[in-house]
């Protein structure tokens, strides 16, 4: 069985977990809250004029819910493009975002377009892949996608998740060999679950807490193409 057989097989084997890391608990919202404030002020950093113009395509888009993120912070329906290898990821994602956004279906590896993105991201999809020849190929084409002066955004696992053999942390070190040529900002985010759900009835306590970058159990990175 290939690599991309073994991901479908791990998504299909996987318990649902939305009840859990629905936006109705506070850790959920709260964490959700702290990683999109941080990755709307890496997106301006890069982009301090406005998202009206930007072209962003997700890898591994799943539900489309980061490309409902950016359309709400002003970027175009007709450019946001979202590309997923599950089926039925893709029809979530086209019921939850405008029909002028583009949802396609297949392998990350071997998408191609004509026009590049000012902001290619993934999410979790990385850690996802546990063979290291098609994690390379990923991140080599998200690089080819990006447009000068744009970036790739990476939000994922920073420490790995004993219960789940089906994931892989993404390093920092492994990060600089994916994305060789980018200038890196990284940042620590995400009070680990276990933690979160302990504090989250207690939102100061839960920021406090996210300040502590141990008990992180993710990290955003951007990496800007000159």
């Amino acid at each position: 069985m290939g690599e991309l057989e073994e991901i479908k097989a791990r998504y299909a084997r996987r318990e649902p977990t939305g009840s859990i890391y629905g936006l109705h608990h506070n850790d959920a919202f709260l964490a959700l809250h702290q990683r999109d404030a941080i990755m709307r002020n890496l997106v301006v950093g890069v982009h301090p004029g406005g998202f009206e113009g930007l072209r962003v395509l997700e890898v591994g888009c799943g539900s489309g819910m980061n490309l409902v993120r950016f359309l709400m912070w002003g970027v175009a329906p007709a450019n946001l493009v979202g590309v997923d290898l599950l089926p039925e990821r893709c029809e979530a994602a086209r019921v939850n975002l405008p029909a002028a956004a583009t949802i396609l279906e297949g392998d990350a590896a071997e998408i191609d377009f004509e026009q590049p993105f000012d902001v290619v991201l993934q999410s979790t999809t990385l850690s996802s892949i546990l063979d290291p020849d098609l994690r390379r190929r990923v991140a080599e084409t998200m690089w080819q996608l990006t447009a000068p002066g744009g970036a790739v955004l990476s939000y994922d696992f920073a420490v790995n998740n004993p219960k789940n053999p089906d994931v892989r942390k993404v390093t920092v070190p492994e990060l600089r060999e994916l994305f060789p040529e980018g200038e890196m900002t990284a940042r620590r985010v995400t009070l680990a679950p276990p933690v979160g759900r302990r504090v989250g009835r207690w939102p100061l306590a839960y920021k406090a807490l996210s300040k502590v970058p141990p008990l992180l159990s993710h990290r955003l990175v951007l990496f800007r193409k000159d």
